[in-house]
């Protein structure tokens, strides 16, 4: 790669920023496809809760109230355990996001009409589906204890009374507060959409302006054009990110518990993927106006429906969560929140940079071979 023809790229895009400020437009297309992702993607009802489970007294009176959680079409029971060292990783991976805990003298406490204390805990980085799940344990809670009291006056003799104190402990989100939620997930789908969108006109704008003849008679090779459109962009959108955490950080007073070196470099890696996605439909669309339209509707549309950001993923059908395995954003926003709120480090976050960094390869080698120098 040339140096100087690279440079000579950039300069030349870094004043074509500043003399094409056009708005981008919308395609008639647009509200169906709204009407088709909103019908089958937007949910707002909270079932199919991941939860483990620690049974500590292993009893039949035990085994009586997880049957509660087993029956109930609210939760999904996806293991036991029997330390929190396996609760903690469970719930950093995103595969649980509630632990119910039973303590040794369950059935002794309950069977001696004492009080029996239960330790939930809950992942709060979403704070709504958090408060609506344990609103439905407290429910089972309360149904079981009514059950038991029922069942101990019918029967002579029996002394049943069940007397459990469910105490909830909410992690990462103690206040349960929205924007904790909302923040680190915003700032990823406004990232994907500001990326895609800014670079989808770079490639078009040469065909429209009939200037990308001449870039072609030049001894410019495909990656330098890339990498020369690629570069400015890039800065934009970086510097768009560290207004985005400060903004994060001392406006919405958003808890950063994690590593600012590991946030701003795993965002370098998603925007590469993100701003060669917007160079890849130039390149294809060699037309502004179609350009505009095709980054909006692959940008802004999955990654605020399918990314997991608005609506919990598990809710969906089984061919919308398939399709959510495609969309970039979704690896991001979990970035995002485990860095933001739970301060986890690459060792949790592993399968989520590898797939960024696949999709990044996978757009950045179409983009160049897409890409001929040649008019048709």
């Amino acid at each position: 790669m040339n140096l100087m023809r690279l440079k000579a790229i950039t300069k030349k895009e870094f004043i074509q920023i500043y003399r094409d400020p056009r708005s981008l437009g919308m395609a008639v297309a647009i509200p169906m496809l709204l009407l088709v992702l909103f019908g089958y993607a937007l949910t707002l009802d909270v079932d199919n809760v991941p939860i483990v489970i620690w049974d500590q007294d292993k009893s039949s009176v035990s085994r009586d109230f997880i049957l509660n959680f087993k029956n109930s079409p609210y939760f999904n029971i996806i293991g036991y355990c029997d330390n929190y060292r396996d609760i903690e990783m469970l719930i950093d991976t995103n595969k649980a996001i509630m632990a119910l805990i039973i303590p040794v003298d369950f059935s002794k406490l309950i069977r001696t009409n004492k009080e029996v204390g239960v330790q939930l805990l809950v992942d709060g980085s979403d704070s709504n589906t958090a408060t609506i799940a344990t609103g439905y344990v407290n429910s089972i809670v309360s149904a079981y204890n009514k059950n038991c009291m029922i069942s101990a006056t019918q029967k002579v003799g029996l002394s049943y009374t069940a007397l459990i104190d469910m105490r909830a402990r909410v992690w990462f989100n103690t206040d349960l507060k929205s924007r904790n939620y909302i923040i680190p997930g915003l700032i990823a789908v406004i990232m994907m959409v500001i990326a895609a969108l800014l670079t989808s006109l770079t490639v078009a704008r040469e065909w429209d302006r009939g200037t990308m003849e001449q870039l072609i008679s030049t001894p410019v090779t495909s990656y330098e054009l890339i990498a020369g459109k690629f570069i400015p962009y890039f800065a934009i959108a970086v510097f768009d990110v560290l207004v985005a955490v400060l903004m994060g950080q001392f406006v919405f007073r958003v808890p950063f518990r994690g590593s600012v070196v590991l946030l701003f470099a795993l965002s370098c890696l998603f925007l590469t993927g993100a701003l060669c996605l917007g160079i890849l439909i130039s390149i294809v669309t060699k037309t502004q106006f179609l350009a505009s339209q095709l980054a909006f509707i692959t940008s802004f549309l999955p990654a605020f429906l399918l990314s997991g950001f608005a609506f919990p993923i598990s809710n969906m059908p089984n061919v919308i969560r398939q399709l959510t395995y495609l969309i970039p954003t979704r690896y991001f926003v979990v970035i995002l929140k485990g860095i933001y709120l739970k301060g986890v480090g690459l060792k949790i976050l592993a399968p989520q940079v590898i797939l960024l960094m696949l999709f990044a390869l996978v757009v950045v080698v179409l983009a160049n071979r897409k890409l001929q120098k040649k008019v048709a």
